[in-house]
């Protein structure tokens, strides 16, 4: 049985990684709410401004409730998906893509999301990151022109005994090869020079 790392809770990393997140985009709409105080003018910037973040926090939220969240026996839909992934695009140097049709259970949804993250750490400049199922087996590949990996970090994905210090903003790596277990899943993941892969 995988254990959680031995000096690391991951619930507490869990909620770090969501504050910290949000902090920026929230912090955003609060700078905006000043700027629209102090100024007795056209306040189109500022409201772009502020409407730009509340929908950054949004998309934010919504996938940190997949990602996070408890999965139990639920479906979700393509478009539901799409709209989270779509959202999470809008802020962020990502394009995503959807490429399975029909529902799936929303335990691999949260399994996809946080390989999502994972791949997210390697491509500090950005890329695309496509998502798609072919049999029974999950593949999410991120493409970019420059990777920053991390070769323990990944390590740790597919071998138990390697059980790296986490930051908040790396908890997904410590996540996702317990949650795959207990999903009944086994991970893999795959590189070159500008593609990265996990499979489950």
């Amino acid at each position: 049985m995988l254990s959680v790392h031995p000096n690391r809770d991951l619930s507490s990393l869990v909620g770090s990684r969501i504050c910290h997140d949000l902090i920026s985009p929230i912090g955003a709409i609060g700078n905006g709410i000043e700027l629209l105080q102090m100024a007795p003018r056209d306040s189109a910037a500022e409201l772009n401004l502020i409407t730009d973040s509340v929908g950054n926090a949004a998309a934010r939220i919504r996938f940190f409730c997949v990602a996070f969240g408890a999965a139990g026996d639920q479906m979700m839909g393509r478009a539901e998906v799409m709209s989270i992934l779509s959202d999470l695009s809008a802020a962020s140097r990502f394009d995503c893509e959807w490429r399975l049709e029909t529902p799936q259970p929303r335990v691999l949804v949260r399994l996809a999301f946080l390989a999502f993250q994972c791949l997210e750490t390697a491509m500090p400049h950005g890329g695309t990151i496509s998502f798609k199922s072919l049999d029974t087996t999950w593949r999410v590949t991120g493409c970019t022109q420059s990777l920053k990996y991390d070769a323990t970090l990944w390590a740790s994905l597919t071998d138990y005994d390697i059980r790296p210090a986490l930051s908040p903003a790396q908890v997904q790596f410590g996540l996702l090869p317990v949650l795959a277990q207990e999903a009944g899943r086994v991970l893999s993941s795959a590189r070159d020079d500008t593609d990265l892969h996990i499979a489950f």
